[in-house]
This record gives C-alpha cells, sequence and structure tokens, in this order.
C-alpha cells in the first residue's frame, strides 16, 4: 500500500526500486520488481493512503499485516485497526542509526499503544524523511520483519511477542527490552474505551497533510505561502525579512541558505523572543511540514506576518540553486 512516487532521495535507503523507476508510481515499480523475482506470487495494490474510513476493510482480508510506516497517525491507526480484527502487527521502525522491531496485537502480547501510550509533541520528532537515516538500516530492520513474519506463518520458533529488538548501527549492538500487555490500555486492555477507528491526525496534535511532489517553476504566493522562487528574489532586492529555518542542526550542516536563522522546531517556544513581530518572517524546513507548523505557532504568538517556503529547502534545490545538495 502506497500512493507516493519513486524519487532520488528514495534510493539510497532501499532495493525495490532504481533509477528508472524515478517518477513512477511505488506500488508499480515494487510489484514489477517482485514479480521478477517470482512471477507466481499475487500482488494486491492498494494506492490509496489508510485512514480510519478504509482501514479495516483493507486489513481484514490479510492474516498478518506489517507495519514499515514513518509517521505516528498511521502507526496508531494500523496498532488499533490490528487490535480489533485480531491481527499480528509485524512492527519496525527506523531513526538516524537506530532501529526497533517486535510483533504487537499478537494473542496474549503488548500492542503498540501498551509501549507508546501517548504520541510525542507535534514537531519534537522528525521523521525519517527530515532526520535522516542511515541508508543501509532500514534493509537490516526490514529483513527482521521478514523472518518474524515468516514464522508466524510457518508457526515456529520464538517471535518477538512482549519482545523489543533494539538495534544500535553506531555500536553494531543488539539489545532486547521487555514488553509487558498493560491492563489498562484504552485498546487491548481489559475495558478497552478505544473500540473503533478515530480521528488518528488529531489524536497526533497534527494537521492532515497530502503528499505532493514539488511542482516545477511558477512562482506562487498567498497570506501564508510564499514559493521558493519569490523569496530568492526578496534575497536578491535586499527586502527586509527573517528567514527561519526550522530544521535540526545536523540538518543545517548538510546545507543551508546563507541568510537563514536556524531555530529548530521543538526549541522555538523557547526562543520565540529572538524574533521580531514587526518584521515579516519566511518559514522553511526540508519540505514544508515542520515550517508549517512553525507558522502556525507564531501566528498563535500574535506574529502577523508569517509565510511558509512551500516545499522547503528541496524544493529551493529544485527551483532556485541546484548545488543546495539533497538529503
Amino acid at each position: 500500500m502506497d500512493f507516493d512516487v519513486v524519487d532520488f532521495t528514495n534510493l539510497q535507503r532501499q532495493v525495490i526500486h532504481g533509477t528508472k523507476d524515478v517518477g513512477r508510481k511505488k506500488l508499480d515499480s515494487a510489484a514489477e520488481s517482485m514479480l521478477d523475482i517470482n512471477p507466481n506470487v499475487h500482488i494486491d495494490r492498494y494506492d490509496v493512503a489508510l485512514s480510519s474510513e478504509n482501514a479495516l476493510d483493507i486489513l481484514a482480508g490479510y492474516d498478518f499485516i506489517v507495519d514499515g510506516t514513518d509517521n505516528f497517525p498511521t502507526r496508531y491507526l494500523v496498532n488499533d485497526a490490528c487490535v480489533i480484527l485480531k491481527k499480528p502487527n509485524v512492527y519496525g521502525s527506523i531513526f538516524r542509526f537506530e532501529g526497533q522491531a517486535t510483533v504487537f496485537a499478537y494473542p496474549g502480547g503488548p500492542c503498540y499503544r501498551c509501549l507508546y501510550p501517548e504520541p510525542p509533541p507535534p514537531g519534537l520528532v522528525p521523521s525519517c524523511a527530515e532526520g535522516g537515516v542511515l541508508g543501509i538500516l532500514p534493509g537490516l530492520v526490514g529483513l527482521v520483519q521478514a523472518t518474524e513474519t515468516v514464522k508466524l506463518i510457518l508457526g515456529t520458533g520464538e517471535p518477538l511477542v512482549g519482545r523489543l529488538l533494539l538495534y544500535d548501527a553506531l555500536a553494531m549492538r543488539f539489545r532486547e527490552l521487555k514488553l509487558r500487555k498493560n491492563p489498562e490500555c484504552p485498546v487491548c486492555g481489559d475495558h478497552p474505551t478505544i473500540t473503533k477507528l478515530i480521528d488518528y491526525y488529531q489524536f497526533c496534535g497534527v494537521p492532515r497533510q497530502e503528499r505532493a511532489p514539488v511542482q516545477a517553476s511558477v512562482p506562487t504566493s498567498n497570506e501564508t505561502e510564499i514559493d521558493p522562487v519569490e523569496v530568492k528574489a526578496k534575497i536578491d532586492r535586499g527586502d527586509k525579512f527573517i528567514l527561519l529555518d526550522v530544521r535540526e542542526p545536523h540538518e543545517y550542516q548538510i546545507c543551508n541558505i546563507p541568510s537563514a536563522k536556524l531555530i529548530p522546531l521543538g526549541d522555538l517556544a523557547k526562543r520565540v523572543n529572538e524574533l521580531d513581530s514587526a518584521t515579516e518572517i519566511v518559514a522553511h524546513c526540508k519540505m514544508g511540514g515542520r515550517s508549517a507548523k512553525a507558522c502556525d505557532f507564531l501566528r498563535q504568538a500574535g506574529f502577523k506576518k508569517v509565510r511558509n517556503m512551500t516545499g522547503g529547502i528541496l524544493a529551493w534545490s529544485d527551483k532556485v540553486d541546484p548545488r543546495v545538495p539533497k538529503y
């Protein structure tokens, strides 16, 4: 299941797509690669985003669910759907140099909410696309998930139920934590209070944002957004404004716009006094998600002249300065 297209930035962390597939639907490219290996497999393709409206209908037809998602709303959605449907959830996640894997929602075992009862505050944890990931890491965690899935299908071995496998690539070390089912869990506990799917974007405190590729070269601007081409024009004209970079310091070191002021999104609340509310502020991040949250926060704090640079620094690289590296 995926509704995205293959991008060059995807290629360093997977093997199912190649450079020839850039711009193709990920579903089509992935299915073609798998059928090339084994033409006898049957592949169902879902060119949609998993949502509270379709999750139960889609997942009901399968015995095991393998969760490779990269955002908290979808992880909670997959977990709750698996608990309601009584389907084991083979879970894996990655971030920078670390990975996790376990099996949730197995009979008698814990679920994702037993481990993480509440999501982190919005913007505190960047996604893999925003925070970066060692390209080899998804393959290793994915192989662990594949192994657990095969074991479940065969009904053999000791699955990762009640055990969270942690991998630290920098130390080349595996650790294991014991997980216990929480009897007070609102989904899988003794007296569940969540018995149907909810609005998971609202639960995680983040707005639903449609994923879309960066569009080429027609500058657009309104009261809340500004195109990178127009931002470049403002810089060239010498307009007085603050270009606010809300990415993490390690991202800023990879690439940056020289005139930008760095205040990571997680630090914005305590450093907001460094910004002049009388001056126009243009915020940017990697792709536009975190900077949109920064703009919302600043408006709530009383800033009137705030705009989000659409597409982030990736769009800046595409439209303004191709020398800026992508990551």
